[in-house]
């Protein structure tokens, strides 16, 4: 469904780690789930989503799957606070008690970090833990059901059971908590609003259970008027919608969620009613951002910009004090489409983990990339025009009409900067980017458009695709020239296996370094930073590296995998780790996303892998992709 055409049964395989059979044997289950419908859609290029794969999304998977077993187990777990018979539960789920013991052993894996325990006594096993670890978990079993951190109230009902409270009143219970919010003068994070009325549910679900949180912790005194404002809304809410009356302690709890979900206070509102912002938390993110700026030469060192974050980590710093991380479902895209800016985001997280001691998830990250590049997107806009003469005969005022035309369809993406209005120009003399031109070139090129004098929307179409081609096929010939300068012909390794991400730098990394490249050091801060975030940046692609470019020249070295291997969440078939040096760091930007961006094309990456046998192949074969 990301990809929205079709993909051969080997590209899923080597996407899944599976067979081509085992992908014919998915297909006809998920065309199952609707029965008269086409969930995925064969032919000779293989699959596709079909026009009901969101309804297949939807549909409840059979009780017996694997997770599915597992969540039916947790939920049974933390909703018997004197535990669960295991041979009762095995005969009710129609499963086997040593079955039943697997999944417990996959529960226990749940709860790595949740400060909840499993206990086991002859056939009971019981969970230990606080109420408020109770609910961490089942928040962790909420995401797991949403597909990319969406917000999904038939998934959420999954989660909670059947039965839980008012699953249904839950839509308009979150427009009534984000217009009276709004009221009070507050812009709202809707992604993390949504990550909220999950919290909201599970409350609800909870205090019905007779389960409410225990006491609440005394609030700081100069929080105490916003809290109490937004306690006052959900109470009413809760009642009205879902019929519970929440207590104090989850009052507190809950309202605390929502301030940390508040991005902004709206200009003209009440900014004097939300919690100031922190002059250590402020003065951090300023020494953060002034280096991340220096380190990867972007300019993010405004006032706006660093205010702005600094609120963001001020409310991401009681996020994870509750433990209560907000999911971003732009992550996946954020991280493939935009590999600098979320690079950059990164190393913002790593110098704010250092310095503030929070822990911060992929998610998170996610949230600091939006902020990185909204910024970057306010000054990049004039580095990105393309220069432009339009050629058109005199004819009265006909030239300076198309001018104003081509200004006001397409100023955004190039700049007018010569009119020609000879009816032979010297064609030659022409040197702008692009020209636009009204009667036939001498010698057509990419670079020359064909245009009515009117200017119509097919011409404005193909001005765009040409100005496409022509930044597309500029950055791809930097990158050629830098990749050639910077492989290792020596560093290849084809056959990569599935040892592991530190495994293979490992592996990868010494290759470097027994050519005097990169040190062990270096090394260690590869697998740091990917410890931090996958550097899986495409379904393909990995690409390690250390955030301090500290190697003595720049280089590259090459793994392939056929089939796939596991990184991170992802699969991938290329590892290209990248040592960089001081002295390269302007050349970071081009190297970095325009790599990423030749192995985001499936197609490329499927020629490079099955014909890069060898350094040379390899290469030739990334060079032809690059040159189309």
């Amino acid at each position: 469904m990301r990809d929205g055409d079709w993909m051969t049964a080997s590209a899923l395989a080597d996407a899944l780690g599976v067979t081509p059979r085992s992908i014919r044997s998915y297909v006809t289950a998920a065309n199952a789930r609707v029965a008269g419908g086409a969930a995925i859609e064969s032919g000779p290029q293989g699959y596709r989503a079909g026009p009901d794969a969101a309804a297949a999304l939807r549909v409840e998977a059979d009780a017996g799957t694997p997770r599915d077993r597992l969540h039916t187990v947790v939920r049974a777990l933390l909703d018997a606070p004197d535990g669960i018979d295991v041979f009762e539960t095995a005969e009710v789920l129609h499963v086997s008690p040593a079955t039943l013991d697997a999944d417990l052993a996959r529960v226990r894996g749940l709860l790595g970090g949740t400060e909840l325990t499993l206990e086991r006594s002859a056939s009971r096993a019981r969970l230990r833990g606080t109420e408020g670890a109770q609910r961490r978990l089942l928040s962790t079993l909420a995401h797991d059901e949403m597909d990319a951190g969406s917000f999904d109230l038939s998934a959420l009902r999954r989660t909670l059971g059947e039965g839980s409270v008012g699953a249904q009143a839950f839509g308009p219970f979150k427009t009534e908590l984000v217009a009276r919010l709004g009221e009070l003068g507050w812009f709202v994070n809707e992604f993390g609003i949504a990550d909220v009325v999950m919290h909201i549910a599970i409350a609800a679900d909870r205090v019905s259970r007779d389960r409410p949180l225990d006491a609440a912790e005394p609030a700081d005194a100069g929080e105490r008027p916003t809290q109490m404002q937004v306690a006052e809304i959900l109470s009413e809410l809760s009642e009205r919608h879902l019929g519970v009356r929440l207590g104090t302690a989850d009052l507190q709890h809950l309202s605390t969620l929502v301030l940390t979900r508040v991005v902004a206070p709206d200009a003209g509102g009440a900014a004097s009613t939300l919690p100031g912002l922190d002059p250590e938390t402020e003065a951090v993110v300023r020494d953060v951002v002034t280096a991340a700026a220096d380190e990867f030469l972007v300019d993010i060192a405004h006032e706006d910009f660093i205010s702005r974050l600094a609120l963001h980590v001020q409310n991401l710093m009681h996020r994870a004090r509750e433990q209560a991380w907000s999911r971003n479902p732009l992550t996946r895209s954020l991280k493939s489409t935009y590999p600098m800016i979320f690079e950059v985001a990164v190393f913002i997280a790593a110098r704010l983990q250092q310095r503030l001691g929070i822990p911060l998830p992929d998610d998170e990250i996610a949230y600091i990339a939006m902020h990185v590049g909204g910024r970057l997107e306010r000054s990049r806009r004039a580095d990105q025009l393309l220069t432009a003469t339009i050629v058109c005969p005199g004819y009265y005022d006909l030239h300076e009409l198309l001018r104003s035309s081509v200004d006001r369809s397409l100023g955004q993406a190039i700049e007018v900067v010569g009119v020609e209005t000879r009816v032979d120009p010297d064609w030659a003399s022409i040197d702008t980017d692009l020209v636009l031109t009204t009667i036939d070139p001498v010698d057509p090129a990419d670079r020359i458009v064909r245009i009515q004098p009117f200017l119509t929307d097919s011409d404005v179409e193909r001005v765009q695709a040409a100005a496409g081609r022509i930044r597309r096929s500029r950055r791809l010939a930097r990158l050629r020239a830098e990749l050639e300068r910077y492989f290792e012909p020596s560093a290849f390794v084809r056959g990569l296996g599935p040892a592991g991400e530190e495994a293979v730098i490992r592996d990868l990394g010494s290759l470097l370094r027994e050519r005097g490249v990169i040190d062990d050091v270096y090394i260690e801060r590869t697998i740091d930073r990917e410890r931090l975030s996958s550097t899986a940046f495409t379904d393909a692609l990995a690409v390690p590296h250390a955030l301090e470019m500290t190697a003595s020249r720049t280089a590259i070295a090459i793994g392939i995998a056929d089939p796939s291997i596991p990184w991170g969440d992802s699969r991938v078939q290329v590892v290209a780790l990248v040592a960089f040096s001081e002295s390269d760091r302007e050349a970071f930007q081009t190297v970095f996303e325009q790599f990423v961006e030749v192995f985001s094309e499936r197609d490329s990456v499927q020629r490079i892998v099955r014909r890069g046998t060898d350094f040379n192949a390899f290469l030739d074969e990334l060079v032809a992709v690059i040159d189309g």
